[in-house]
Order: C-alpha cells, then sequence, then structure tokens
C-alpha cells in the first residue's frame, strides 16, 4: 500500500519489507537529530493494522498471546506474540485498547495470516476480528513531541515516543501538522539503539523470544497457559536460549553496512564456522554504525566479531 507522503519532497522510496514508505527525506542524519530531539514523525502506514471487538477480546485474547491482557488498562500499550505449539515466535503486536476496541499494528503483510489464526481461535466468544489495514494508517511521534493526537482513533503511548492509528483517508491532512517527516532508515537507526527487536529481521523460524529480549516487554512469565507456554517456562526455569542478541558497535573506517543475514564470525578466526548473523543495521547520526545480530550463547561477550568483513565490539543484550 503505497503511502501518500512519498509526494512529500525528498522522499526517497523504501524498499523490501519497507516498500510503500519513504526511505528517507534527502538527509538521514537530519531526521535523526530531529526524532531524537521529540519533533518531526515516521510513516509507518506499510504497518498492518488489526482490530479486535467485542465484550469478551481481552479476555479471550489473552489465552492466545504471551502478555497478560486480561485486565490490560484503558490507553495502557502493551507488546505481546503468538508462538507456534513449540515456542517460536510467529506474529508480534502492538497492541493498546481503548475500552471498546483493541487496535494492534503489526509487520507489513503478516495481518492477513494473523486474522486468520484468530479467525480460527473465536469457538463461541464474542469477538469480532478484522484486517482495517484499509482503513486506518500508523504514525509515530517521538518522546518529547509536542503534536497532538487530536483526530487519531487510538494512541499508543510509549517510552520512546507515541503511534498513533489515524483514518486512512486524512493522513496527509492529520500529518501535516507534526513537523518534518522523517523517513523509515531514521526510525530504524533509533531502534537498533534502543536494541528493540523486529519480527522478520531479529526474528527466523527458531526464534524463542527469550533470545531477543521480548521476555522484557512481550511475555508475561506468570500468566496461564496459551500456546508455546511450555517452551518459554522451561526454557526460563531450567535452561538458557541457544542464541542472544547482541548490539554491535561497527567499525567506522568501513564503507560497507552488512546487510541482514551477513554472518558473523570471530575477528580472532576470520576464517572459521559463522557464530551468528546481522539482523539489522545503520549508520547512527551520534554512534555511526551500528548493527543488531543473533550469535550463539557461548560467544564470549569481550569477543571482538566480524560482520562480513567489518568488526564490531558487543553490547550484551541477553546475558549469556
Amino acid at each position: 500500500m503505497k503511502s501518500p507522503l512519498l509526494a512529500l519532497p525528498g522522499a526517497v522510496p523504501a524498499e523490501g519489507t519497507d516498500e510503500g514508505v519513504a526511505a528517507h527525506y534527502g538527509d538521514i542524519f537530519r531526521e535523526q537529530r530531529d526524532l531524537a530531539r521529540g519533533t518531526g514523525f515516521v510513516d509507518l502506514s506499510h504497518r498492518g493494522v488489526v482490530t479486535v471487538t467485542g465484550s469478551d477480546r481481552l479476555a479471550w485474547l489473552h489465552l492466545l498471546l504471551t502478555q497478560h491482557v486480561s485486565e490490560l488498562p484503558v490507553q495502557q500499550a502493551t507488546e505481546a506474540l503468538v508462538l507456534s505449539a513449540n515456542g517460536h515466535v510467529e506474529h508480534a503486536l502492538y497492541l493498546v485498547d481503548d475500552g471498546t476496541t483493541t487496535w494492534a499494528h503489526v509487520e507489513p503483510g503478516t495481518q492477513q495470516a494473523l486474522v486468520g489464526y484468530l479467525e480460527s481461535m473465536k469457538f463461541f466468544y464474542r469477538v469480532e476480528v478484522a484486517d482495517a489495514t484499509a482503513d486506518y494508517a500508523v504514525v509515530h511521534l517521538p518522546a518529547g513531541s509536542t503534536a497532538s493526537a487530536d483526530g487519531a482513533s487510538a494512541v499508543r503511548e510509549l517510552s520512546y515516543g507515541r503511534d498513533l492509528f489515524l483514518p486512512r483517508a486524512e493522513l496527509e491532512t492529520l500529518t501535516g501538522g507534526y513537523g518534518p517527516a522523517a523517513g523509515i532508515w531514521a526510525y530504524e537507526a533509533l531502534r537498533i539503539e534502543g536494541h528493540r527487536p523486529r519480527l522478520g529481521f531479529e526474528t527466523d523460524h527458531r526464534t524463542i523470544p527469550h533470545e531477543v529480549d521480548w521476555l522484557t516487554t512481550a511475555v508475561h512469565l506468570q500468566k496461564g497457559c496459551y500456546r508455546g507456554q511450555e517452551t518459554v517456562a522451561r526454557v526460563h526455569n531450567l535452561g538458557r536460549p541457544p542464541r542472544r542478541l547482541v548490539f554491535l558497535h561497527l567499525d567506522g573506517t568501513e564503507e560497507v553496512l552488512p546487510p541482514h543475514g551477513t554472518e558473523v564470525r570471530l575477528a580472532a578466526d576470520p576464517d572459521g564456522r559463522a557464530l551468528g548473523f546481522v539482523t539489522s543495521s545503520a549508520r547512527h547520526h551520534e554512534l555511526g554504525p551500528i548493527a543488531l545480530a543473533i550469535v550463539k550463547r557461548n560467544v564470549p561477550v569481550d569477543a571482538v566479531l566480524l560482520a562480513g568483513t567489518v568488526p564490531g565490539t558487543q553490547d550484551v543484550i541477553v546475558p549469556q
């Protein structure tokens, strides 16, 4: 779904998963600095939007999701996952409930599969699930923004900003008062800096929540049974995840930014076996080139790693 905000001056379209919105508007570092100062906005209108209505919606979602949502306060933002029977991450939902509707935005193109799964689990519950992507668009305002959220159908208040669900037909009009537009590259650089995992980037078909630090934001360890809960409990109580997410400070003298999937090895053994892979990378306005990577749990935390040919030192996200 192509955003009308691609018509703004300087807009350069993003590719791949983020196709449909702007990668940048001509100056990626200025756009990052604007967001870090609390000005401007990010067009996330390519993301899927799913709504759940009905009197049983929170009790029903509580049975399906990794998060405790049966008593979710009105307007309180949260995150949740849908897991496979083996505990692997299938969907990531960014939720808020307004008292009558539970709103969620999800990765681009995943909303139809999510709605299909939710529909298959309705049984006798009084709920209605809808793919609302055609009617609503997501926009992000950074922390500190004084822009008004008037006109938003729902708002997720976060430590790093606000996610607004806007009527898609009013996207251009409402964002006109939000300040300068920032592209998805600026948003991604700040996401990587904040160590926030993203489905399909920091995850693959084997990922369990422990590996990417989703236990701290998207999983409630004391709630009742849900699909995949046995794996979550077993690894948390009896073991450690086989892999862990790390933050990499990359060598700034290298011109190449390692893309998603780039193999990671020990710098001391560049011809050795791959120990993981780069999940996301960006050029940060202050930190320079940075990345997130998934590596084997037993990789020494003080080891210098090679992301392709680019050396990088680690910051621990998930303990060894």
